[in-house]
């Protein structure tokens, strides 16, 4: 709540030309995916697929971080993080990320999630899950169908920080360059140029093999995430993190 007594808003909302623009705004803990975010994500998606005048959804940020993956101080049950990444997959309109700061660890799912994703020359990325003990396990729902095998073991088991380049390279986001809004200009117009029925069909078959990874393993996941965070690496990990020194098992 706000000092007068009004809701806080932590995802903001603005339309151009049939393009809802919802922006992640909680900047006290950059952007991270507590419950309460996770909820109004949720909540904004679901609006925006009833609504006949969206044609497709920019999802970008305040400040310098898209997301810095789950609240650890609030984070959301694992069930509510896959029925988000879900939402945002089977959503009948394109969502597409926009990005001009960091993004670790969840952020990194909801990321793979949007169907398109542009970051600038100035993003970085890291999957720091393995740093607090813990496995970058519900996200791997939309990571594993979309991104590069051999470079998803390398940054999935280091931790490492990367690129914007190198999340092209990957197929994490689907371009970079220094004016990500430069970048996403031709995109959104090629959108707003789209028939709404045949964009939603043309998602459904580029969205198929996501889906089965859901059907398939969401619940063997939501189970190891679970698990992991109870778990004593994951108390060792977090609370290193939280008082920032190195967790026990570094050598």
């Amino acid at each position: 709540m706000t000092a007068q007594g009004k809701p806080t808003t932590l995802v903001a909302r603005t339309r151009a030309r049939a393009v809802e623009t919802l922006t992640l705004d909680s900047p006290h803990n950059r952007n991270a995916l507590s419950a309460a975010l996770v909820g109004e994500l949720a909540a904004a998606l679901t609006d925006c697929a009833k609504d006949p005048d969206v044609r497709a959804i920019v999802l970008t940020h305040t400040g310098t971080t898209f997301s810095a993956g789950a609240d650890l101080k609030d984070p959301p049950h694992p069930d509510a993080l896959v029925g988000l990444l879900r939402r945002i997959v089977e959503l009948g309109k394109p969502v597409v990320a926009r990005v001009t700061g960091h993004v670790r660890a969840g952020g990194l799912g909801l990321l793979a999630a949007c169907d398109i994703a542009a970051a600038s020359t100035e993003s970085t990325f890291a999957f720091t899950e393995v740093r607090i003990g813990v496995a970058p396990a519900v996200i791997s729902l939309t990571l594993l169908p979309r991104t590069d095998p051999r470079a998803l073991a390398r940054h999935y088991l280091t931790g490492e920080r990367f690129d914007a380049a190198e999340a092209a390279r990957i197929g994490l986001v689907t371009a970079a360059g220094d004016d990500v809004d430069a970048v996403l200009e031709p995109i959104l117009d090629g959108l707003r140029r789209s028939a709404p029925e045949a964009l939603a069909e043309t998602k459904r078959l580029l969205t198929a093999r996501v889906l089965e990874t859901f059907d398939r393993d969401a619940a063997a996941l939501t189970a190891l995430s679970a698990r992991l965070f109870a778990s004593p690496h994951a108390r060792e990990g977090m609370t290193a993190f939280l008082e920032r020194r190195d967790p026990s098992w570094t050598v």
